[in-house]
């Protein structure tokens, strides 16, 4: 599943109309943009502001964009072709700074960590930045004649950097791979086939010696080609076909001025100009997961585009109007289910499929099973009729027999399913337990989900019927999962066994998010005094919660420790009226719910979402709901970053990275009703206090971490003899 999240402009693009910006290069969260004029500008896109502008002199020209050397900490550039231009960020007039004339035209620089620059020349040479510093003016033979370079990249190989570069003659194109260290060349031609479509845009990366290039075609076609690194030993020009990955658009439109990226293994990122005979035109940006052919994410660019599209981390930077866009995005793992959305969801499963060894079965021997979808609840996230989609299936096994489960029976799947249809509660209980007590089997799983379906089955038909405790065994089998129990959950709810919920949410890892949220609306509303007498895993509790005041805590409120204070920072300014020291200590110390309610909660904490279907759940909770959650994160929060350093050896432990991740989508879900309340205010104000005190703590880690590659760069003498004292001074 990818999704597009924030958007917002880095800065406006130069000309009228804009023209397209001739590079974009990264450097941490800095990029450096040249446009195809004069200038290069350093931005930092999180602040969305330029941290330095360079130009050349009128009348003369960028020809190369600008990169960045990572070795040196210096910026690269070439103009008017043969000019080669070098400055630190600290230079401020480009007249003054390192010049020298090549003796061929340059293409392109490609610039990565760890390696030394590379300078791509349009005769199809390849050199290092420091082999043409020593002497600029030497000669540069050509290896390509009559092709012009359409494309190029650089990629870092196991041992050595590995540049790819596309030309193309006469409607032909070729691919040429230059394994720098080993001065080793390839060429190939790439498959023409009988599409009259041409390429507009590539794209590839590395991966186990092979480069794997991804072309657009105008007929909207992305094609997949495989280039090995290994000579193929042969001075015939080896042509490399092409595989159809993904059709973009539906026939009778072409795309123009069109840019592909690729985001991870799965995904690309496509924008451009869609055109039709009928003189439709929409520009549009999109996410296409080309394992499944499917489109993720799009989105209308109303102000046009020129076709421009990078990726750099989680980021994505786009053309759109007179604007350079940056939009975040993210890209989960890819597969089927996430690929159609979901497959299985509480509106609207109503097929349940289960793995069964089909080549025990036996043709005379039929049993008749009927497997309900769970839907019958009346807490929000679920709905509260019975589903039109309930269907009873035949399913096909004998043979699925378990071995004896006790000296006196022996069980099989057919007969226990029988005796849970019209047996009595304690009659079944019992068959249950003996079938749980016999060895598991080859398809003890696919056995226990036809037990579990049937139980559910049978507790909707008749509400006074709720065996819990072979559930319970049932679950803590692990055999189990949400897909293939469906139904349970729902009982579960419907019933207010928050025991049996808090295994299932700790057991089964594919739980929608509507029923993560309806478990945690039923734990909220439940009070602390019934929860005393329930049967609840007290494992899930991440520290020990404080209920009463606790002289020891008040000891430790004024140490400072995982970047966390519980000492109140000094005013900025907020309009909240702060209540006295003291009921702010005791505030912090006592936790707002019970060990039971705590350990439900963090169950919930701990449970596998996406946020993209999570937030819409979470806005079903009412205001008294939301406040008690984030009183209880905010009391764990503080509770998680003075105990620290505990060695917690549950399972079930919640990280600060879960506590900020459901405060934040709590938030988002009900902003207006927390800003609202005034219940709220010291909330909200104590929350703001320590997302403060979170952030001065990563930027001290950050001055450590500047610190610490700053002593990394310091040459120290390789042989420091038998004795010696060395001072290192940070300025």
């Amino acid at each position: 599943m990818a999704a597009f999240g924030e958007e917002f402009t880095l800065c406006p693009l130069v000309g009228s109309p804009p023209q397209a910006p001739l590079g974009l290069e990264p450097d941490a969260d800095r990029v450096l943009l040249t446009d195809r004029a004069r200038t290069v500008t350093l931005y930092k896109v999180s602040d969305q502001k330029p941290l330095g502008c360079w130009s050349v002199k009128q009348g003369q020209k960028i020809t190369c964009p600008a990169v960045c050397n990572y070795e040196t900490r210096e910026f690269v550039i070439v103009h008017d072709d043969k000019i080669l231009q070098i400055w630190k960020e600290t230079d401020t007039n480009l007249d003054k700074v390192f010049k020298a004339t090549l003796s061929a035209n340059v293409y392109r620089i490609h610039s990565l960590p760890h390696i030394e620059p590379l300078v791509l020349f349009k005769g199809g040479v390849v050199k290092s930045l420091d082999a043409l510093l020593a002497a600029p003016q030497q000669e540069v033979e050509n290896i390509i004649s009559d092709e012009v370079i359409r494309w190029s990249t650089v990629f870092m190989g196991v041992e050595q950097p590995v540049l790819t570069f596309i030309t193309e003659q006469n409607g032909n194109y070729f691919i040429y791979i230059q394994q720098c260290n080993t001065c080793v060349h390839q060429k190939f031609k790439l498959e023409t086939g009988s599409e009259t479509s041409t390429p507009l845009s590539f794209a590839g990366h590395l991966n186990n010696k092979v480069i794997t290039l991804l072309c657009l075609y105008s007929n909207g076609c992305v094609f997949k080609v495989l280039v090995p690194l290994s000579p193929t030993g042969s001075e015939e020009e080896h042509v490399l076909s092409k595989s159809l990955l993904v059709r973009l658009v539906i026939s009778g439109r072409i795309l123009k001025g069109t840019s592909i990226a690729i985001l991870d293994k799965d995904h690309i990122a496509v924008t451009g100009c869609l055109d039709s005979p009928d003189s439709d035109v929409k520009d549009c940006f999109s996410i296409w997961n080309i394992k499944f052919q499917t489109l993720q994410a799009s989105k209308e660019l109303p102000h046009g585009t020129i076709g421009q599209c990078w990726c750099y981390g989680d980021k994505l930077f786009i053309t759109h109007g007179k604007e350079l866009r940056v939009i975040l995005y993210k890209c989960e793992a890819s597969s089927l289910a996430a690929a159609i959305g979901k497959i299985k969801d509480t509106q609207t499963s109503g097929v349940k499929s289960v793995s069964v060894n089909w080549n025990v079965l036996q043709e005379n021997e039929t049993t008749d099973v009927q497997l309900e979808q769970p839907v019958n609840s009346k807490r929000k996230g679920l709905r509260s009729e019975s589903s039109p989609l309930h269907t009873n299936f035949v399913c096909l096994f004998s043979q699925l027999r378990s071995k004896k489960s006790a000296p006196l029976e022996n069980l099989t799947v057919e007969q226990l399913l029988l005796r849970i249809k019209d047996a009595s509660q304690n009659i079944v209980e019992n068959k249950v337990m003996a079938f749980l007590s016999s060895a598991q089997t080859s398809d003890f799983q696919a056995s226990i989900g036809y037990v579990v379906s049937a139980l559910v089955n049978r507790c909707k038909a008749e509400p006074s019927f709720f065996p819990r405790d072979c559930l319970v065994q049932l679950v803590q089998t692990q055999g189990l999962s949400y897909s293939l129990c469906p139904g349970l959950m729902a009982v579960a709810l419907e019933k207010t066994d928050v025991h049996l919920l808090q295994l299932c949410l700790q057991q089964f890892p594919d739980i929608p998010e509507a029923v993560i949220c309806a478990c945690l609306q039923t734990f909220l509303s439940i009070g602390d005094d019934r929860l005393e007498a329930t049967n609840v895993n007290l494992d899930a509790l991440t520290c020990r919660v404080h209920t009463v005041h606790d002289n020891k805590m008040e000891k430790q409120s004024k140490i400072t420790q995982n970047g966390f204070s519980s000492e109140p920072l000094e005013d900025d300014g907020c309009d909240a009226e702060l209540p006295q020291k003291s009921s702010v200590k005791e505030s912090k110390e006592m936790c707002p719910v019970g060990p039971q309610k705590a350990s439900l909660l963090n169950t919930v904490l701990c449970s596998a979402y996406s946020e993209t279907f999570l937030l819409p759940h979470l806005k079903d909770l009412s205001a008294e709901q939301v406040i008690l959650f984030l009183q209880y994160l905010q009391y764990l929060y503080m509770k998680c970053s003075v105990e620290a350093t505990t060695d917690f050896s549950s399972v079930s432990s919640v990280t600060i990275n879960q506590i900020m991740d459901w405060i934040y989508l709590l938030l988002d879900a009900h902003f207006t009703v927390v800003v609202m309340l005034p219940e709220t205010r010291r909330l909200l104000y104590t929350l703001h206090k320590f997302v403060r005190a979170q952030a001065r703590f990563y930027s001290d880690l950050n001055k450590i971490e500047a610190s610490l590659k700053e002593l990394k760069r310091i040459n120290r003498p390789k042989d420091g003899g038998l004795y010696s004292i060395e001072v290192l001074k940070l300025v």
